[in-house]
């Protein structure tokens, strides 16, 4: 079996087949099959935080580049992404902030270039901190 490509494509048939490969006897397959899933495991949590990453830094850069258009909803959103980025962290352990600072930078261009495209302009923050990001607060 090609563990690798199954838990890709489905972390609970890859569980399902890591049983079946116990209950058969094949222990060192099946001992492969979860390494690779611990894996898969592992890459979907840090995907879920760079998007919840990208999605705040998103919205401060449009914060910071159109205060005329800063709403409360606004507000409710960097507060929900940072709620969102600590349960992650909370229920994982193993995702530190140390974690996003390796993804910072691409992050922070991935958001830059979503925020152009929502706004329609060209962002002005040339960089975000870790203050700006995790610890501002923000109000209309």
């Amino acid at each position: 079996m090609n563990w690798h490509e199954q838990a890709l494509n489905s972390h609970y048939q890859t569980a399902v087949a890591i049983g079946d490969r116990l209950d058969s006897g094949d222990v060192e397959d099946a001992r492969i099959g979860v390494e690779e899933l611990i894996e898969a495991l592992f890459r979907a949590e840090r995907r879920a935080l760079r998007s919840q990453v990208i999605g705040l830094m998103t919205h401060i850069i449009k914060w910071q580049s159109q205060p005329e258009r800063r709403s409360r909803s606004w507000v409710g959103t960097i507060q929900s992404a940072r709620g969102e980025i600590d349960d992650l962290q909370e229920d994982e352990p193993s995702l530190t902030d140390g974690v996003i600072e390796q993804m910072w930078d691409k992050c922070f261009h991935r958001a830059l270039a979503e925020a152009e495209g929502q706004m329609g302009i060209k962002p002005k923050p040339n960089a975000l901190n870790w203050i700006e990001v995790f610890e501002t607060e923000y109000q209309i």
